[in-house]
């Protein structure tokens, strides 16, 4: 019976202070993340997850040097890191560059631009956003703005569960 009334008192939508952020440990450039508590954790893929959604939300942060690499010398390494990434409700990879970055190789490395759009475009058909957010502050904004719709709606879901149980 502590368990409904629990749940009667749940608030209609939840506040965001409230949200615990886990950045990977092996996270080598984490983002500020400032609108959230963060903590480390290892987690199973990708480089951010929230506390309690572990296995439902993942987010990968790559500097454009690192995408190339997961397209040139790194590819077999990324590709099972998509088919993880894929298991998740919620994921997306976030870039920090742009497609005008990609399409002047303003990069290091032999990788064509054709090859990197081609290999962009195809993991967002096979249903993994790659998102070219074209600096590090709006990856990082867009990385916070991910993970608070995730939480909000996981948060509505289990409200409305809840009220339906009662």
């Amino acid at each position: 019976m502590t368990y409904l009334y629990k749940a009667y008192k749940l608030k209609k939508s939840l506040d965001l202070s409230k949200i615990t952020v886990l950045r990977d440990t092996r996270e080598k450039n984490p983002f500020p993340l400032s609108s959230f508590k963060t903590q480390p954790a290892t987690l199973t893929t990708g480089d951010y997850s929230i506390l309690g959604l572990e296995n439902e939300v993942a987010i990968e942060r790559k500097s454009l040097q690192d995408l190339i690499g997961c397209v040139g010398k790194d590819r077999a390494r990324f590709d099972r890191e998509v088919q993880r990434l894929l298991a998740y409700k919620t994921r997306a990879v976030i870039v920090e560059g742009g497609w005008g970055e990609i399409e002047l190789s303003s990069y290091r490395g032999k990788v064509h631009p054709n090859s990197v759009i081609g290999s962009i475009c195809g993991w967002n058909a096979s249903g993994l956003p790659v998102i070219l957010a074209g600096n590090r502050e709006r990856a990082n904004r867009l990385c916070e703005n991910i993970l608070a719709v995730a939480a909000k709606r996981r948060y509505a879901e289990i409200v409305r569960f809840l009220g339906e149980v009662a």
